[in-house]
């Protein structure tokens, strides 16, 4: 039973704190589409950014975008190290002697 209640906190906690991680962007006056970073996404579209960003165009223009990696924390940052893969937009934490060891680690955002 504690087990569940546990992983209930640790959802809320997470939902609440991946919404902290994203941006609106209201029209602007161009509803051809939504502008991001020089390119023009389509009217009712939802794409992903080169810089790990979730994004819907809404049929009005405005844009919402949100990071979809999480950040690590509370690790031995003098024993361990953060990798981060662009591809996958996902962080890892490893010993700085032996990338193949896992870190314990929190994540937030």
């Amino acid at each position: 039973m504690k087990c569940i209640l546990a992983f209930v906190i640790a959802v809320g906690i997470l939902l609440t704190t991946c919404n902290a991680a994203c941006f609106n962007q209201q029209p602007d006056g161009n509803q051809e589409g939504c502008l991001y970073k020089g390119k023009m996404h389509r009217l009712g579209s939802k794409f992903r950014t080169k810089d790990c960003m979730r994004c819907t165009c809404a049929m009005d223009g405005s844009m919402e975008c949100c990071d979809i990696s999480g950040r690590p924390v509370a690790y031995d940052e003098a024993r361990c190290e953060v990798l981060f893969n662009k591809k996958t937009c996902m962080y890892r934490v490893v010993e700085k002697k032996d990338h193949s060891k896992e870190c314990e680690h929190s994540m937030v955002g």
